[in-house]
């Protein structure tokens, strides 16, 4: 037993993998991107790791799986080189990186891991040099060499002016009374800096990337003997105004001052928490129509939407963007942020003119570009930015315009621009109607319609809604497109111009000439009352033409029964109302008759049993009509699909009278051996032809058994 435990134990471990039999917490997403470019790396030697540099830049990070297939970073090309990961130096004569570095103070590992400048500023203070050498548990954030040249110069001119007291306090705020390393560094948290117990904001984002005041963490976790060293890009400053206290006291911010006092938004922006304001300046505010912006700002709620499409709901500093990434709004709004370049762009838009201005609750970008949200917008405005510009040139010519822009709760069908390549109707008072009757009486979200719900339009008229399988219908039209939910309106994009019901489906047959020969049928058929009354029906309607088509004697023996007549009528009757929105690849639709019909689209095609349907969708209070050009048999009347009788109708005759003859030859046996009786109940209950048939096959059989 105990040999089984240890089996299944050992087994488990293989299973699941190194991680699972060593114990500790997971690791951090810079440790993970850091083992894959030591993974990467290791073909060069031990403790390689491979690393993505920026074309033309100096700019180097250790690789994730996507960058390294990918081979980009911020839309620029890289290439890759392979360097000592970090904590590990080369040996001569030795392949890779084989050797730990040599624990030193912290003074001493500045300027093994690449900060010389650094160490070259705290020797110039009194007292900071003798810290870092002596005993004592710190970390320091290091600036790189590059980072302390990229400074402006008057900023580095008073730092080196007052070393004792600037430059002193500059480094110490870089630095942490204890030892913290990379799986401690968690997003959104602050470390307490050792000047002036001032906070530093960390923020750990899911690609690996770390940033500390949003500089990068280049290279981390060098240990020293009496701390750890993270070498970061940038030389980092305190953060003293929350968001708030940044857009008052920034004169481009004017308009966004005035907007988030009248939102009521200024309590939660002085507030705690950790949160990205992408700050719409003076000239973004600019840029919107004169209307468009006192509608809103005159709009509460439109005007609160607006602000939190600005705010994401966490820290997002620039270093964190090297690929697209989608990101949610306060508003709800998903903005696809991204960067080329040293540009970061939102929605493929390089609009961010100021980045990374830090707040103690969270970081500003200034945008030179207003990001409405739907939610904020009117129907004309929604649809400005879709494919429905046609049908809303319509609405507008129709004189339809104010519902549009207005503050009624309405749901607009707007058909896609594809449907009127042909041209668009002329305006009268059809298509003023017919226009209105786009339009619902309410405000709707799509998710929350259900089959057989009806709605009002403005014409009047109730429209229908069909759920089905892939799709989701109103009348003959369906949805194409994803809901834009705006102020009081919002916009469905219909895949073709919808047409309401129009009186039964009787009264569409009788309406139309094309279908005289299939009314006097149905009326002959008695099943006029069945497609007068209220119900759910899809009828394939044969045109005039579709019955001449039928040989004449079929034709003729088909209108003389009236029975045999309901029976093919039935089956042309789907017992549910199918669009041609609605069908997938194949639908099976049950008749009144009883058996299926297979319904199909294909390259926009309807076919119905594999014969084209002619004109599909013409709406009725109580179904849908699809035209069809010939008769449809149902599969009992379909010769070529029956087992008891022959395809070829000579040969059918031939067998008859041959099966005929042998019978009479033996009338004196029949009598005798009483097979005539038991072939009358053997054939009982068939037509009369295929009772015939059926006889004299079965009399055959026995007679040559005798």
């Amino acid at each position: 037993m105990a040999l089984f435990v240890r089996l299944l134990a050992l087994a488990l471990a293989l299973a699941l993998g190194p991680a699972a039999t060593l114990a500790g917490p997971a690791k951090s997403p810079y440790q993970l991107v850091l083992q894959h470019s030591r993974l990467r790396g290791r073909q060069h030697g031990p403790n390689v790791c491979a690393v993505q540099k920026v074309i033309g830049t100096n700019r180097k990070y250790f690789t994730n799986c996507k960058q390294w297939y990918q081979r980009k970073i911020c839309g620029k090309s890289t290439v890759i080189s392979y360097e000592c990961c970090p904590g590990y130096e080369k040996v001569p004569g030795e392949k890779g990186c084989p050797a730990a570095l040599p624990l030193s103070n912290l003074y001493e590992t500045l300027g093994v891991v690449g900060s010389t400048t650094t160490q070259l500023y705290t020797d110039r203070t009194e007292k900071l040099r003798p810290e870092m050498e002596g005993p004592g548990s710190f970390t320091i954030f290091a600036p790189s060499n590059e980072a302390w040249a990229s400074l402006p110069a008057e900023v580095l001119d008073s730092l080196v002016s007052n070393v004792n007291i600037e430059l002193l306090n500059a480094l110490r705020y870089h630095m942490v009374g204890r030892r913290v390393l990379t799986d401690e560094l968690k997003h959104g948290m602050t470390l307490t800096s050792m000047y002036q117990n001032s906070n530093i904001q960390i923020h750990h984002y899911p690609n690996g990337i770390v940033t500390v005041n949003c500089a990068r963490l280049l290279k981390a976790d060098h240990h020293a003997t009496n701390g750890v060293v993270h070498l970061i890009d940038k030389v980092i400053s305190t953060i003293t105004n929350n968001i708030q206290q940044i857009i008052e006291i920034e004169d481009t911010f004017e308009t966004l001052r005035a907007a988030v006092a009248a939102s009521g938004l200024n309590t939660m922006l002085e507030g705690n928490g950790q949160y990205t304001l992408l700050a719409p300046t003076n000239e973004a505010f600019e840029k919107i129509p004169s209307e468009t912006l006192n509608r809103i700002l005159g709009d509460p709620e439109a005007l609160r939407d607006l602000l939190n499409n600005h705010i994401l709901k966490s820290a997002m500093c620039a270093e964190a963007i090297v690929a697209g990434l989608s990101v949610e709004t306060l508003e709800g709004t998903t903005l696809e942020v991204g960067c080329s370049g040293d540009m970061l762009t939102i929605n493929g838009k390089a609009i961010i003119s100021n980045k990374d201005i830090l707040a103690t609750n969270g970081v500003i970008h200034y945008i030179d570009e207003l990001l409405i949200p739907d939610s904020a917008k009117t129907l004309f405005e929604l649809a400005a930015e879709s494919d429905v510009s046609t049908a809303i040139d319509l609405f507008r010519q129709a004189g339809l315009g104010n519902h549009l822009s207005g503050s009624e709760r309405l749901t607009l069908l707007a058909p896609l621009n594809s449907v009127f390549k042909d041209g668009t109707p002329p305006i009268d008072a059809h298509t003023r109607n017919l226009l209105r009757n786009h339009i619902i009486k309410d405000q709707l979200a799509s998710k929350y319609l259900y089959h057989g719900q009806t709605l009002e339009t403005l014409g009047g008229k109730k429209l229908r809604v069909f759920v089905y399988r892939n799709s989701l219908c109103i009348e003959n039209s369906c949805i194409a497109a994803h809901d834009k939910r705006g102020r009081y309106g919002t916009l469905f994009t219909m895949d073709r111009v919808l047409t309401p019901p129009m009186g039964t489906v009787m009264d569409v047959l009788k309406g139309d000439n094309r279908f005289s020969m299939l009314v006097a049928a149905i009326q002959s058929a008695g099943l006029t009352e069945t497609l007068n009354r209220e119900g759910v029906y899809t009828v394939f309607a044969p045109t005039n033409e579709a019955f001449r088509a039928l040989p004449p004697r079929e034709r003729s023996r088909l209108l003389g029964d009236a029975k045999e007549l309901a029976n093919i009528l039935k089956y042309h009757i789907g017992d549910e109302i199918l669009v041609s929105g609605g069908i997938g690849a194949l639908v099976r639709l049950k008749s009144l008759q009883g058996d299926k019909l297979e319904v199909s689209l294909k390259n926009n095609v309807v076919s119905v049993n594999k014969e084209p349907v002619a004109e599909p969708d013409i709406m009725a209070t109580n179904g849908v009509v699809h035209v069809i050009t010939n008769v449809l048999q149902p599969p009992a009347n379909r010769p070529q699909e029956r087992g008891d009788e022959l395809a070829d109708s000579a040969l059918e005759i031939f067998k008859q009278a041959s099966a005929f003859s042998r019978a009479s030859q033996r009338s004196v046996r029949l009598g005798e051996s009483g097979l005539g009786l038991k072939s009358l109940q053997t054939c009982l209950g068939l037509t009369p032809k295929q009772a015939q048939a059926c006889h004299l096959l079965y009399i055959d059989k026995n007679i040559m058994v005798q």
